[in-house]
């Protein structure tokens, strides 16, 4: 079993929420594993920056999530994921989708339609959590 860190942001701009569509076209929020030298505030940032090009500013943490999956590579591999979320703020509603990350759309999304459009339970929890402490 393997064990994974990662952090994202659900990123608000006015009362919208910031969603990326992969090329399957799920609506996830941006998140992404935590590197060697970054504090899940770092990687939260360059997350969000680098998967939807978003300048985002931390307000504040929003808790974490576990959950499990199997390696798409190695299909024996379980891989126990955490995944830190935040709170943040941006000043523009600008926004593209990495494409070689597998996003194909970055758009913000009115509060009252983002937790329905993403695409996980956790997610639509955390999204739920945000609109609570906007």
């Amino acid at each position: 079993m393997k064990e994974e860190v990662s952090a994202g942001g659900v990123v608000v701009f006015g009362n919208a929420i910031l969603l990326l569509k992969k090329y399957n076209g799920d609506w996830v929020l941006p998140k992404g594993k935590i590197e060697e030298d970054e504090n899940f505030k770092e990687a939260a940032l360059r997350e969000v920056f680098e998967e939807g090009g978003v300048k985002g500013k931390i307000i504040k943490y929003l808790g974490k999530i576990h959950y499990s999956f199997r390696n798409n590579r190695e299909e024996s591999q379980v891989v126990n994921k955490t995944v830190h979320w935040f709170l943040m703020v941006t000043r523009s509603m600008e926004c593209t989708p990495q494409r070689k990350e597998g996003f194909i759309d970055a758009r913000f999304v009115h509060v009252n339609r983002a937790a329905k459009l993403a695409k996980y339970e956790d997610e639509r929890s955390i999204i739920r959590k945000a609109i609570q402490e906007m």
